[in-house]
């Protein structure tokens, strides 16, 4: 039943993803490629007009005959009879205003459907008219708006928009022509009619169609990755929306940048956001392969794709390769300063490789990359929403929780002091193992350092702390493994109390796994059968911990350190072959007991694990030369 809902909430995440990046696309791009200045060479190869298209005439070259069809326009007015005393045309102070500021010659007095034209001298304001007759007058010409406007409309329309036309198959320009200025306004008008055939091209259902299948097919591409190479990650919600949010969220971004701003500002969006964060969080197979995903998506409606795809895939390619484990905010300026060589390098060389010409280059673009890198660097904010926002961790976190400065190691090393040290112990073998077999070294390190910190509730009960008396002799067998065992839970509350991120707190859980506290164990079946009984008498279970098992090689090397380093304070001597034996031992005792099947932890580890421990225990305690004392002369 957790299988079948879990598979509908991977499917309903997916279907939402694919239908908000198809919802995001803006709906019409510059399909027009050329950069070009009048009077300077023409960088790119030769073009030929694929169809039929007009020649527009320039805005300057319209104007001018706009200007001069409507000198010959003139205003309508109709005759108001009612305020017509005299034969003479009246009209108001404004209306005077307007007519001299039009420097019309002449307008037209439409009457009884009848048109008459007088000159502009003819015609007088009230005070001008009062003047003449030395009568009071009113204004007897009222302005005809829907008239005049409609003449001008018609006027305008009779202006032809363009020049000529180009034929399908002539040819606009080839490399190396000087642009003239007809030259650029054939290529003016190739980018009107190739934005205006674009325009319904993409308009039509099939376009979408289109769009929406390929979308489909590279995020079905993406989920079938995760479920062959990274099958824990799509079994998880928690990831499965992460790579979802994060490919919306860049793909929203670039949509945006497409519709609303010029074409160049595409790279000013940050799409190595995508790589960097998964890198944080995951490996950089799968950086790489969502940034690829992404891009692609992306490139389906950006002008030129193909430089688009080669100039990200590079860059994108190179953050990975910069970042690794990112320890350091430091790191991620250095990442910002490769991927804004990365973007400069490439832009030039394409540039360069497609035109065979230097002055093709815009400098716009190095200031475009500029911003771009900024917007990297602003990612450890993202970062830490992630981080915050779906439980993860990352190496930046993990440093931060490894100083013993912090609080919570503060007390615990007061205390505990001493298992605060057999936690440091613990950590300096974990982190020699990991490094061995290639295990994440800095999650052990952390993990180990935590481990044993519900020690800190009851410190006397352990006998690292004790200075005194053992209480627990004073105690029942079951009653003092009890104790023991609590200091699991107590481990738990205290990390989640801390807010401890959820990893740390799994390695809390189970670095006992199921194991028994052997101890008090195997001295209550001393005692059962001291009584007559038998060990069968002795329920097992009230002396294993609760666990669980470890569940990542990590956990496993922490518990096999955790037992040995322990275990290595009890030895009589320290030799070779004690070392060496009291190690088989713990990890043989441990894998008969099935600690380890929920891991991935193959044969060759655990021999490389064996040998590490081997060593570093005999480092730590190498024999030191007893040094002489002077002796008194006698």
């Amino acid at each position: 039943m957790k299988k079948s809902i879990r598979t509908i909430i991977q499917l309903l995440s997916f279907s939402t993803l694919a239908a908000l990046c198809i919802y995001l696309f803006p709906r019409y791009t510059n399909p027009f490629k050329y950069h070009f200045e009048v009077g300077q060479p023409w960088g790119y190869g030769l073009v030929t007009a694929e169809y039929d298209f007009p020649i527009y005439k320039p805005e300057t070259q319209l104007q001018e005959e706009i200007e001069q069809a409507m000198r010959d326009y003139t205003p309508c007015y109709t005759v108001d009879t009612q305020a017509l005393q005299i034969d003479l045309y009246i009209v108001s102070i404004e209306e005077m205003d307007r007519i001299l500021q039009s420097q019309c010659s002449s307008i037209a007095i439409i009457n009884n459907h009848i048109s008459t034209t007088i000159d502009t001298s003819q015609i007088y304001t009230p005070k001008t008219a009062y003047q003449l007759t030395h009568k009071e007058l009113t204004p007897n010409l009222l302005y005809d708006s829907i008239t005049s406007a409609n003449l001008k409309n018609n006027i305008q329309s009779n202006i032809s928009l363009t020049h000529g036309i180009v034929q399908a198959g002539e040819k606009i320009i080839d490399t190396g022509e000087i642009v003239t200025e007809d030259k650029a306004q054939q290529l003016h008008s190739l980018r009107k009619s190739m934005e205006d055939r674009d325009i319904s091209k993409r308009q039509n259902i099939f376009s979408i169609v289109g769009s929406s299948i390929c979308v489909a097919i590279l995020l079905s591409i993406f989920f079938l990755y995760l479920s062959t190479y990274r099958r824990k990650l799509l079994d998880k919600l928690r990831h499965v929306l992460f790579f979802s949010i994060l490919i919306a969220i860049i793909v929203a971004i670039a949509a945006f940048v497409l519709r609303y701003a010029p074409t160049g500002y595409i790279y000013i969006v940050p799409f190595t956001w995508c790589p960097i964060i998964t890198r944080v969080f995951y490996d950089s197979r799968t950086a790489i392969f969502i940034h690829i995903i992404t891009t692609l998506i992306i490139s389906l409606v950006v002008p030129a794709p193909y430089v688009f795809l080669l100039i990200q895939f590079i860059t994108g390619i190179v953050a990975v390769i910069s970042l690794r484990d990112m320890t350091q905010r430091a790191q991620l300026a250095q990442t910002a300063l490769f991927i804004l060589l990365s973007y400069s390098l490439v832009y030039t060389a394409v540039t360069l490789l497609m035109t065979g010409n230097i002055l093709a280059l815009e400098y716009k673009y190095y200031f475009y990359f500029v911003i771009n890198a900024v917007l990297v660097i602003c990612s450890y904010g993202v970062i830490f929403l992630f981080e915050r926002s779906f439980g993860l961790l990352s190496n930046i976190t993990l440093v931060e929780l490894t100083n013993v400065n912090s609080n919570l190691m503060l007390s615990f090393a007061e205390k505990a002091p001493g298992t605060f040290q057999h936690s440091l112990q613990v950590s300096n073998l974990a982190t020699e193992a990991a490094k061995r077999i290639g295990a994440k070294v800095l999650l052990v390190r952390t993990g180990a350092l935590y481990h044993d910190i519900g020690k800190m509730s009851a410190p006397n009960h352990f006998i690292e702390n004790q200075t005194g008396e053992n209480p627990l002799q004073s105690m029942d067998c079951n009653e003092a493994a009890k104790v023991i065992i609590n200091h699991v839970a107590e481990g738990e509350r205290i990390a989640r109390k801390h807010h401890l991120p959820e990893v740390i707190v799994h390695f809390i859980r189970s670095h006992h796994g199921t194991s028994v506290t052997r101890y008090f164990y195997n001295t209550a079946v001393n005692a059962a059968i001291a009584e007559g009984k038998t060990a069968a008498d002795v329920c097992k279970e009230d002396y294993a911990y609760p666990g669980p098992k470890p569940a990542s090689k990590e956990a496993a090397i922490l518990m096999m350190a955790d037992a040995i380093e322990a275990r290595s304070r009890t030895l009589n001597e320290f030799t070779e072959q004690s070392i060496a034996n009291m190690v088989d031992q713990m990890i043989n005792t441990q894998v008969a007991d099935g600690q380890f099947s929920e891991t991935s932890l193959s044969f060759k580890d655990l021999e490389d694990i064996r040998t590490i421990f081997k060593q570093k225990l005999i480092e730590i305690n190498h024999h030191r030369i007893k040094y002489p004392t002077i002796e008194e002369n006698k």
